[in-house]
């Protein structure tokens, strides 16, 4: 199933991967091959299985593109590679700003070979072959979503490409978004309502709608579509469920975040999930990496006690780990979230982030900076609480000492394992009720209706046991901070920040507008207002600096120079943006 990939390979693989010329050298066709594959059924439902993986890695391992889009937001940073003037074209960090391009397009070519030859095989039920190419639709229209709010204007593939391809052209963002609209549109009107979720539903398929909806100024189809989701057989999970139920000491949000939990039947609230099991196959399983992603290095030996020494232990001198180490990972950490997130985000009237009644901020579900303790049995502080003062800098807590939201990030490593726990299987939302609440909240705050949209802000409020607000007190800001009390770690926060920005420069709105986008938008205004380390400038020996143009990140420059007879632009502010032609407003 694997195998057909090598033969049918989208130009951008080839420049991202090498620049030697054996792909020009014939092949025969294997037996994995698309003509030998693509049939029957059977055959275009196992490409489906590969394009099912391939969103897998937008959300699992380390450094994976989920880091990335939360890296350059208002709730945190990569804080030791935050210097956004070394994104280059030609220069990219540990995250994946600059290969991420490629690989979406790969994705991209395989939903194109099931697009592509859906009509070659005579079907005898047209229900299955909709079916099929409706779930190709979505993903390839998820993907063009992540690349429009990453990268801007891009190049459309809507095709099966079968050999080297060197006249690609830069299309409009908003072209791509009014195409993948329509094909959201066939989608949502011809997957099934109910099935796995682990497939896209017509559910799946009206929650990325209803943002497009909103994007190209049709609020009220965006109303309509998340209305159909929440009036659908959904709910939000408001009692006690699932693995831990019985545990006095946790609450609903903790329920509802364990990876056991996502996909049970008596969870109403998810609308589609990534399983990944430890008891799946190899090759068919990912590690979900949150415990080294998003957790401080706690355990690290710069972590000192009140006598300079080593204070925790990730490890026993027999070479065992530590209770500590297995039930809190190995954080690198490769996001560090901002005091703003951590602290500011949960002041609400005369609460603080201290008695706040919001469950998102427990103590039961967060571990703060007072619940990390010195573990070293050979310390003197052992048992007492970590203590930034004992650093050799104080600005090494960025790395070694900040809260974490727990219930979003423990994926315990499977039983008997005893390596380094990074993060083990588990199951992931992609999209849950959660955010079509707020959803249908912000395409309300468009239209002006402040009332409905805080009566739908206030539905994930209360269920949070936070205080319900009032509509004088609705805000696009405010939409924003709910959805990061609500999404952290689960919504690609960059990506719908940028789609905001969107919307406000097409209605010139706020003082935004398209012409100067690359210049001044919101997405960077905020940002500036509340990640206070893009605020300082430097911390420590680390720049962390972002300015307007990053907004979109780079294209990498092999794939601008491959592409000989085409121009694929360049996103303004970067080097290479000068030789850019007018994009293509047209998809035909």
């Amino acid at each position: 199933m694997k195998s057909y990939k090598i033969i049918l390979i989208v130009a951008f693989s080839f420049w991202i991967q090498s620049c030697n010329k054996d792909f020009l050298k014939p092949k025969p066709l294997s037996f994995f091959a698309p003509e030998n594959v693509y049939v029957d059924k059977a055959g275009f439902e196992s490409g489906l299985v590969t394009v099912r993986k391939d969103l897998k890695n937008d959300f699992y391992l380390e450094f994976n593109p989920l880091n990335a889009d939360i890296s350059s937001t208002d709730a945190g940073v990569i804080y030791w590679a935050a210097n956004w003037d070394a994104v280059t074209p030609s220069t990219g960090t540990y995250l994946p700003y600059l290969p991420l391009f490629g690989r979406i397009y790969g994705y991209i070519k395989n939903t194109n070979v099931i697009i592509s030859r859906i009509d070659d095989i005579t079907w005898d039920n047209q229900g299955d072959r909709n079916a099929i190419l409706s779930e190709a639709l979505f993903y390839r229209s998820y993907w063009y979503y992540r690349l429009v709010h990453s990268y801007g204007d891009v190049p459309w593939s809507g095709e099966e490409v079968s050999g080297a391809k060197l006249d690609f052209q830069t299309y409009s963002k908003w072209a791509i978004l009014k195409k993948i609209q329509s094909d959201l549109e066939f989608a949502a009107d011809n997957l099934p309502a109910n099935g796995p979720k682990y497939r896209p539903s017509k559910y799946a398929a009206l929650q990325l709608l209803s943002k497009i909806y909103m994007e190209n100024l049709e609020f009220d189809k965006a109303i309509e579509a998340a209305s159909a989701i929440i009036n659908g057989p959904f709910g939000l999970m408001d009692h006690r469920f699932g693995s831990e139920a019985s545990n006095s000491y946790r609450n609903v949000i903790w329920d509802l975040h364990r990876p056991e939990n996502k996909a049970l039947s008596e969870n109403t609230e998810g609308i589609f999930i990534l399983y990944d099991r430890n008891e799946a196959p190899e090759g068919a399983k990912l590690k979900s990496f949150a415990m080294r992603n998003f957790t401080p290095a706690w355990w690290h030996s710069g972590v000192k006690d009140s006598e300079g020494k080593r204070g925790t232990l990730d490890k026993f001198p027999d070479g065992k780990n530590t209770p500590e180490y297995d039930s809190l990972g190995r954080g690198n950490p490769n996001i560090t979230t901002v005091p703003w997130f951590n602290y500011d985000l949960w002041r609400d009237g005369s609460y603080t982030w201290e008695n706040t009644p919001d469950l998102r901020r427990a103590g039961g579900n967060w571990i703060n900076t007072k619940d990390l303790k010195y573990n070293n049995p050979a310390s003197v502080d052992y048992g007492k609480p970590i203590d930034a003062n004992n650093f050799n800098n104080l600005t090494d807590s960025l790395q070694y000492l900040f809260p974490f939201p727990w219930y979003k990030i423990k994926f315990p490593e499977p039983p008997g394992y005893t390596g380094h726990p990074f993060g083990g299987y588990g199951d992931y939302y992609v999209y849950r009720l959660g955010e079509t609440y707020l959803i249908r909240a912000e395409a309300y705050y468009w239209k002006g209706q402040l009332d409905l949209a805080a009566a739908d802000i206030n539905a994930v409020r209360t269920r949070a046991h936070a205080s319900p607000i009032t509509s004088a007190e609705v805000t696009l800001d405010y939409i924003f901070d709910e959805r990061a009390r609500e999404l952290y770690i689960e919504e690609m926060r960059h990506t719908e920040m940028v789609r905001v920005s969107l919307i406000l420069a097409k209605q010139n709105k706020d003082g935004y507008n398209e012409a100067s986008f690359s210049d001044h938008n919101w997405y960077y205004d905020r940002v500036m207002a509340h990640n206070q380390f893009f605020q300082l400038g430097i911390m420590g020996n680390n720049i962390i600096t972002i300015k307007p143009h990053n907004v979109f990140w780079p294209i990498d420059v092999k794939v601008i120079t491959a592409n000989t007879k085409a121009v694929i632009n360049q996103n303004k502010g970067y080097t290479g943006s000068e030789t850019n032609e007018a994009p293509v407003e047209v998809i035909p």
